[in-house]
C-alpha cells in the first residue's frame, strides 16, 4: 500500500486534535488586561500542547519520507500514536485548570510517555519494514533525543506527586529539544 492515505488520515486526526485544543479556550468575561491574565494558564497549556502536536506531525512528515510501503503493523502502529495525540486535548484542559495539581499534571506526563513510545513504535515498526542500512536507519542512528525524551517523560509523572512545576519544567525542556524538526531525516533525504 502506498503511503498516500497514511499521511492524509493522519494529518486529518491532528488537525482535529489541534481544532479541539483551540474550542476549550474561552475568551475572557471582561475586557482588560486583568481578564486576560487569569487566562494565563489556559493559553501557556495550549501553547504547550500546540508545540508537542506541531513537533509530532513535523516529524511525522519527515519520518513518512523514508516510507515506501507501508504495511498493516505500520498502519497499526500508526493509529497507536494518532490515539495517543488525540487525548493531548482532553490533558490540555485538565491540567490548564490548575497546573499546581498532581494528578492532572501525572496524566499530562502519563500520555506525553505513551505518545513518545507510540513513537518508537512506529519508528521500530518503520525499520523493521524498510531495513539495516535504509535510509531511516541511518537518520535515527542511536536514537539520543528520542531516548532523552522517554527519560524526560517517564521522570515528570514521579515528580508531579512531589513538587508539579518540575514536571512542567521538564515537558516544557522536551518540547525546546524538539522544537526544530528532527533534521537527520531531511538532511538525508535531501542528498
Amino acid at each position: 500500500m502506498g503511503k498516500g492515505r497514511l499521511e492524509a488520515f493522519s494529518d486529518g486526526v491532528i488537525a482535529v486534535a489541534l481544532t479541539i485544543m483551540v474550542l476549550d479556550l474561552k475568551a475572557p468575561h471582561a475586557a482588560d488586561l486583568a481578564a486576560l491574565r487569569a487566562l494565563a494558564p489556559d493559553v501557556l497549556s495550549y501553547v504547550l500542547s500546540f508545540v508537542f502536536v506541531g513537533i509530532y506531525w513535523s516529524n511525522h512528515h519527515h519520518l513518512l519520507h523514508t516510507v515506501k510501503h507501508v504495511t498493516g503493523d505500520i498502519l497499526w502502529a500508526n493509529l497507536h500514536l494518532l490515539f495517543w495525540i488525540t487525548l493531548f486535548p482532553f490533558c490540555t484542559a485538565w491540567i490548564s485548570e490548575d497546573h499546581s495539581q498532581s494528578l492532572p499534571t501525572a496524566v499530562y506526563g502519563f500520555v506525553l510517555l505513551m505518545a513518545a513510545i507510540a513513537w518508537t513504535v512506529l519508528q521500530a515498526r518503520i525499520l523493521r519494514h524498510e531495513g539495516a542500512g535504509s535510509l531511516l536507519d541511518k537518520a535515527v542512528g542511536a536514537d539520543v533525543k528520542g531516548k532523552v525524551s522517554l527519560a524526560g517523560y517517564a521522570a515528570s509523572i514521579p515528580m508531579a506527586w512531589i513538587a508539579p512545576w518540575v514536571s512542567d519544567v521538564l515537558f516544557v525542556a522536551v518540547a525546546l529539544m524538539w522544537l526544530v524538526p528532527d533534521r537527520r531525516i531531511e538532511t538525508l533525504v535531501r542528498e
